[in-house]
């Protein structure tokens, strides 16, 4: 007996309505007419947010290689006064892959020295 077939659907598949019963509380309910000036109104829509600061012309976008931490770095700098609005990867965590790094390369050179001194 052969074991090889495959059942697959005709058409296209068809959406069902989902209709959901309304609860007790919704059918008891009174129906209430207000005047107008009491009478709830949706509130406006909300304005696009943009996460991006304001564009003007007394910002600056920056981007410098900090080899240190072997990182790159993006600023937005303000022109008038000269300094750092906001930053990526924040100063601290530059900081800590610094001297991360600098405890990598002195375990290297521990391991270069070692293997030197046995030749």
């Amino acid at each position: 007996m052969s074991m090889d077939f495959s059942i697959r659907p005709v058409g296209a598949p068809v959406a069902t309505p989902v209709v959901r019963p309304q609860p007790d509380a919704a059918m008891d309910a009174v129906h209430t007419e207000l005047p107008a000036p009491k009478t709830p109104t949706p509130p406006d829509a909300p304005a696009a947010v943009n996460s991006d600061p304001p564009a003007s012309d007394d910002r600056s976008r920056d981007v410098l290689i900090d080899r240190a931490a072997g990182e790159i770095v993006y600023r937005l700098l303000d022109n008038r006064t000269g300094q750092v609005v906001s930053q990526y990867p924040d100063q601290v965590r530059l900081r800590a892959r610094a001297y991360l790094r600098s405890l990598d390369e002195a375990k290297q050179q521990r391991a270069q020295l070692r293997f030197d001194q046995r030749a």
